[in-house]
């Protein structure tokens, strides 16, 4: 095996790198070699703290406030003699801390499956493929490739080198990006950012591409040595949950003050201070919600395990609550609207030379006909010719055979699947299709890359071929490109580019943009002896232009129409051409309507702010934007009041990600930068999924409305029960053990089922909630406070009631706690609200909660018929004209609410009308 310790990897000669690394410069290692590495040197992470096992979660259990209290009940209990209450509020704590441990573990995995899943990636080569793993399984002496936007997965020592530049500032604090160059030696002693051989773990390329092979991971990095721990999902509490903190301490103090008057109006009665003292702590535990950031939490967490299977990875708690509130959705057309499944269909040459290709995605078979369908050959068309060597060589993809096994960049589409852009690999196919064999091809050696980035708009290769010299291929942008061309080439030879052949070239690029097609320049320059940069791009010879079809998804029309009905905008915001842009929004449903208006990035420049909002509502496309372009759309929406969700995938996207209220990146082509920006990263990199996510998020919101409507209205009914019976100075109706069997199974379970209540099938007809709308709006505060209301006055009415017909003490408790019981679980259907579909279809609607209330009523059923537990819980056994009782002002307590609130509503139209009439 291996040994990695005190080398000098910049220091040393890249031979002997390899040789100590037993490393192969061009296969990388074997996937054998590679797992046995994995065993031997452990996975490639940074140390970080170890969350808290189950028995820890257990034992944080009984550190809460309201316990501690039972807990001094117990031992007050004890002390008292009061052996059978200490044993029965033992073992309901017992009970409520193995439920709430098991809450907290679920939660703690559903995050640590977030953290798994937005976990970083890194692009490897084993066995001669080229496959994508996770960071983690990254070993010494892999085979690593780099490009811009990527996160560096460990410490490298390069083997090739592109136009790199490398962004150290996370390791050294340097602000200005390090140019690398893997011919560079530095001496041993040299500190970190002065090894420019080197790539560190956790720095970002900024631009250009390399190869290195891994020196080092996890611990053994330089940032691993300083244990800077830079990748990881946050987890600080989203504002939902701050907020119910904040309610939750109001609600502490005010049943405290509560639970100290009935406690005061029993001493004064005449009570037994010990009963009240047991009453007193247990209505306080029953009253205060201290399970609802637990539930919170849990519904959270269950919502991203829900969204992660429709394919959005949140990366941030808080962006579940935003979804719900988003009113405009800006997405990137190529590989979000579209499939980026891209196929060259047509080809112009100067002087209207015209080829159509045929074929469909990746697959080879396919062929290039000209203008009278007869096929086309290199050897007769020169122009032809260039133009399909240009766009193989300065091209970064690759083409391999499906394989069954590894974890490609692409899925595969046809004959083969594509490592590195769509577009890319779509230029090889046509490659392949025209006969040019580049496994084959020889006598040619890359010197130098310009890359591609969103500024620039084109990419450049210098190579050195045999019989030609140095030569300058170009790809990119036909309108950037153009500019930098003073000649054309045409089947007679290279000629000057007038400004006749120039508006020909543009017409035609019109043409292709209008049919919804891409386009993409070409050009060369021959002979240059000059160097990179700027002189090697220009007064270049255009060969001619490729139009690529991108067909959009079939399901964004349908999600797109879903979103508007939502009352969500949807905008496009595309770097692609105005026609290609307008051309695919037609098609998708997008450019219709009171918004068929599409704004360029030149016409976006000569805006001001206030134009440009004023017609923000007329149009559905912007075409050839830069990422700034995006800031300052962003900007304006928000400024117009609008909740923004931004796509990107590059790393100029980041500011714009980061800017917007929920920044989406995406999954298969995004930057690692992207996807730190982000608050979801789309797997699928699909338009419909953010459309799925923000349907979730409305959901969840709904659900969690839901529960606190139901364990609150339960407590508002247990505090003013008992408040009622101390005030009218009747015995209580309630014993402390009986508060808290209520506490842990009636409002505990069904709380639970309400948070995974399945979404309205209307919820996407409502428009976006109001980021200000706060927990209780809608009347929720009102609805709460009626609904104990009235649960309190039906458990009190039966109380008295019973005692009038002679029942002893007891016998009218338990009449008390069953009605209590019933009425809240009769309550929890009607706390679907909207969602409600009627009493018995409810119960099929959502089985989790169907299955919590028979549950708590066969719990109920066995406290009050099992004699041991009856007499834990101080009951008596009911008839079945009892039940009659209960039962009957259970069901005409739930339905008393809507005659309630109708009678208000009256009111308040007979008041409005009086003064009127007035």
């Amino acid at each position: 095996m291996i040994h990695l310790s005190n080398a000098f990897w910049h220091a040393f000669s890249t031979a002997r790198v390899l040789a100590q690394l037993q490393a192969d410069p061009e296969r990388g290692l074997t996937p054998a070699e590679a797992k046995h590495r994995l065993a031997h040197f452990g996975p490639n992470e940074l140390p970080s703290q170890v969350g808290p096992g189950l028995w820890q979660m257990l034992v944080d259990q009984f550190r809460d406030v309201m316990i501690m209290v039972l807990l001094g009940a117990i031992l007050v209990s004890l002390f008292l003699g009061e052996y059978l209450d200490a044993l029965t509020i033992i073992t309901i704590v017992l009970l409520n801390a193995i439920l709430g441990c098991i809450q907290e573990f679920r939660a703690e995995r559903s995050l640590e499956l977030l953290k798994e899943l937005a976990a970083p990636q890194g692009t490897v080569i084993r066995g001669g493929n080229t496959l994508v793993v996770d960071a983690r399984e990254i070993v010494p002496g892999d085979l690593v490739k780099i490009s811009q936007g990527d996160r560096v997965p460990a410490d490298l020592r390069l083997l090739e080198s592109y136009s790199l530049e490398v962004d150290e500032s996370a390791l050294t604090g340097e602000s200005v990006p390090v140019s690398k160059d893997h011919r560079a030696r530095a001496a041993q002693g040299v500190l970190v950012g002065d090894r420019r051989n080197m790539l560190h773990m956790g720095t970002v390329v900024t631009r250009g591409r390399g190869l290195g092979v891994v020196v080092a991971t996890g611990g053994s990095t330089e940032i691993g040595r300083i244990a800077r721990l830079i990748h990881q999902v946050q987890d600080e509490p989203t504002p939902l949950q701050r907020r119910l903190a904040k309610l939750g301490g109001f609600l502490v103090k005010a049943c405290l003050a509560v639970c100290l008057l009935v406690f005061a109006l029993g001493i004064i009665q005449g009570r037994n201070w010990t009963e009240m003292f047991l009453t007193g702590v247990s209505l306080a535990v029953a009253a205060i919600p201290e399970g609802l950031p637990a539930v919170v939490t849990i519904s959270l967490a269950l919502g991203v395990q829900r969204m992660i299977k429709r394919k959005a990875i949140i990366r941030k708690l808080s962006a579940v609550e935003t979804l719900g509130c988003t009113s405009v959705i800006c997405s990137d057309k190529t590989g979000t609207l579209t499939k980026n499944e891209m196929t060259v269909t047509t080809i112009w040459l100067p002087k209207g030379k015209h080829f159509r290709v045929s074929g469909e995605g990746y697959s080879s078979k396919g062929i290039i006909t000209d203008g009278l369908g007869n096929r086309a050959s290199l050897e007769a068309e020169p122009g032809l010719a260039r133009l399909v060597e240009v766009i193989a060589f300065c091209n970064n993809a690759e083409l391999v055979k499906p394989r069954s096994k590894g974890k490609f960049l692409r899925r595969k589409n046809g004959s083969w699947e594509v490592q590195g852009d769509p577009m890319e690999g779509a230029l090889l196919v046509l490659a392949k299709k025209a006969g040019l064999d580049l496994e084959g091809y020889t006598g040619v050696r890359l010197k130098e890359e310009i890359p591609f980035d969103s500024d620039r708009k084109r990419m450049s290769v210098i190579l050195e071929k045999e019989g030609e010299g140095t030569l300058v291929y170009t790809k990119g942008a036909l309108d950037v490109l153009i500019k930098r061309c003073r000649y054309y080439l045409s089947s007679a030879g290279v000629r000057p580019l007038t400004s006749e052949v120039r508006d020909e070239v543009i017409a035609a690029a019109e043409s292709m943009s209008s049919s919804g097609l891409r386009v993409l320049g070409v050009a060369y320059k021959d002979h240059y002896l000059g160097s990179s940069g700027e002189e090697a791009e220009s007064d270049q010879i255009l060969v001619g232009i490729v139009g690529l079809v991108d067909p959009p998804r079939p399901e964004v029309a349908s999600a797109i129409a879903l979103a508007s009905k939502a009352g969500i905008r949807t905008y496009m915001v595309t770097g692609d051409h105005k026609l290609t842009a307008v051309s695919i929004a037609r098609q998708i449903g997008l450019y219709s309507g009171a918004r068929q208006g599409a704004i360029s990035g030149e016409e976006l420049e000569s805006l001001t702010d206030s134009e440009l909002l004023r017609r923000l509502d007329q149009v559905s496309v912007f075409a050839r934007v830069s990422p700034e372009h995006k800031i300052r759309l962003v900007r304006l929406f928000k400024k117009k009041g609008e909740v923004v969700a931004m796509t990107g995938d590059g790393v100029n996207d980041a500011p714009a990600i980061r800017e917007a209220d929920i920044g989406v990146s995406m999954g298969q082509c995004g930057t690692d930068v992207a996807k730190e920006a982000s608050a979801m990263v789309l797997s699928d990199d699909n338009y419909a999924t953010i459309v799925a996510a923000v349907e979730e998020g409305r959901g969840i919101f709904e659900n969690i409305r839901k529960f606190i409507r139901y364990l609150l209205g339960c407590n508002t009914g247990e505090v003013l029960t008992m408040l009622l019976a101390s005030f009218f100075n009747l015995p209580l109706p309630l014993v402390a053990v009986q508060i808290l069997m209520m506490n842990l199974v009636t409002d505990g379970l069904p709380a639970i089922a309400l948070s995974v209540d399945p979404a309205n099938p209307r919820i996407m007809e409502r428009p976006p909630r109001r980021v200000d709308e706060g927990i209780f709006s809608g009347g929720l505060l009102k609805t709460i406070l009626l609904q104990g209301t009235l649960i309190a006055l039906g458990t009190i009415g039966v109380f008295i009631f019973s005692l009038l017909q002679g029942s002893a003490l007891a016998g009218a408790r338990t009449m008390a706690f069953a009605t209590l019981v019933m009425s809240q679980l009769l309550y929890v259907f009607r706390c679907r609200g909207a969602d409600s579909q009627g009493f018995f279809r409810d119960l099929i609607s959502n089985p989790y909660l169907t299955l919590a209330v028979l549950v708590s009523a066969g719990f109920q059923l066995l406290i009050l018929y099992h004699p041991l537990l009856r007499k834990l819980f101080q009951v008596t056994r009911l008839s079945g004209g009892d039940w009659g009782i209960i039962l009957g002002t259970a069901f005409f307590v739930s339905w008393l609410e809507d005659l309630a609130v109708e009678a208000i509503r009256s009111l308040k139209r007979n008041i409005m009308r009086v003064f009127r009439t007035a």
